[in-house]
């Protein structure tokens, strides 16, 4: 919208505002703007796009920092240039930037078309171990991130998971330091996990799944296996080592499922120890992080994203949130544990939110329930 049409559009929406506080809003830049070899392609077209930004008086944008672009080639080598020539272009029109560290790939839904795959040297180590991926009952790999089973396995050229990402977040830092003194970057978010959100990557459409699919299990590497049989052990029920027989496909509804039916097997002994620990996973995972980030970033504004998974959200197991990892059964609080750990390293949220276009219908057969999560997310 020109300028214009903007102002008479809220003339018509405007109330009294007066005494609400000022929401700052931020305009994502494109994908495309910055090549596989960190260069800022066209300058003047950036500069013609935040020309038009600042003519809306947005107070900002945001910038996508890409793993797999910055540390492309050989470990412990970051290439910024093209980000440093972006953000001195954002400084010419006095607009700020909120960051995103982006630790995953892109190519699906919402990327705009554009393909930014890890870092190639991750990949050459993937050639000889594909188990540093999220793994699905099928034994297939989700080359968009790495397995949470890794984080504290040195199987990165001697790094650990969580080490590759500390040591991102550092270089970063040190890079851009002088501009977050400066109030140029407001936020830096930090990705953990598919999409940059957290979550685990189980509803990938690269498999086949399209909504209102519930999604599946992605703990079957060798290194989330691995964990999972301590955790049995530690329980006394060595047999409880395993992911569940009957929880479905991809798209597959809760119905459907012996796990996820109403009385399904979620909610007995076994379902409970293993949704317990699966959900644990994604928590330490946020722990762990974090508490680098902040090391690393020295009192800056953190910002982590939160996926609105609302669909089979008005059934008893909400199933697609379980295999998301997110422990949220109807007898069950399973954002409060996350939520309190984000609280402990004192973190913005972002959370996916839904307009009146998603309102549930009386015959929703996703049994969805947008409002409804919103709400509980609210009250967490």
């Amino acid at each position: 919208m020109g300028s214009d049409q903007l102002l008479r559009a809220s003339a018509v929406c405007a109330g009294d505002f007066t005494k609400t506080p000022y929401i700052p809003v931020y305009a994502s830049l494109s994908m495309g703007i910055i090549n596989c070899y960190c260069q800022l392609v066209d300058p003047e077209a950036v500069r013609a796009e935040l020309r038009h930004l600042k003519s809306l008086n947005v107070d900002g944008v945001v910038v996508d920092c890409w793993w797999g672009i910055v540390e492309a080639w050989t470990p412990q080598k970051y290439e910024w240039s093209g980000y440093r020539d972006l953000f001195g272009i954002i400084k010419e029109f006095k607009l700020k930037v909120q960051v995103v560290l982006s630790f995953h790939g892109s190519g699906e839904c919402g990327s705009g078309g554009v393909l930014i795959a890890l870092p190639r040297w991750v990949l050459e180590i993937a050639q000889e171990n594909q188990d540093i991926f999220f793994t699905d009952r099928e034994g297939r790999r989700n080359t968009e991130c790495l397995s949470w089973g890794i984080d504290k396995e040195r199987v990165l050229r001697g790094r650990t998971g969580i080490e590759v990402y500390f040591d991102f977040m550092r270089s970063f830092h040190m890079e851009f330091r002088s501009l977050s003194e400066e109030g140029l970057i407001s936020a830096i978010e930090v990705g953990l996990g598919a999409s940059g959100e957290l979550r685990y990557p189980s509803c990938p459409e690269k498999m086949g799944w399209r909504y209102p699919g519930i999604g599946e299990f992605q703990c079957y590497d060798r290194y989330m296996q691995k964990n999972l049989r301590q955790s049995a052990l530690a329980r006394g029920h060595l047999f409880w080592a395993r992911g569940p027989d009957n929880a479905g496909y991809y798209n597959s509804r809760s119905h459907e499922t012996g796990f996820f039916c109403d009385g399904g097997d979620y909610d007995s002994y076994y379902g409970r120890f293993f949704l317990n620990w699966y959900s644990g996973i994604l928590i330490d995972h946020v722990d762990q992080v974090l508490s680098l980030a902040t090391l690393a970033f020295d009192g800056a504004a953190i910002v982590v994203k939160i996926p609105s998974i609302y669909w089979w959200h008005r059934t008893a197991s909400h199933a697609a949130e379980l295999t998301a990892g997110f422990y949220n059964p109807t007898n069950r609080d399973g954002y409060s544990p996350v939520f309190r750990m984000l609280k402990k390293h004192s973190i913005i949220l972002k959370v996916v939110c839904y307009g009146p276009e998603f309102t549930v219908q009386e015959n929703d057969e996703a049994f969805a329930d947008p409002e409804g999560l919103t709400w509980q997310v609210r009250c967490c």
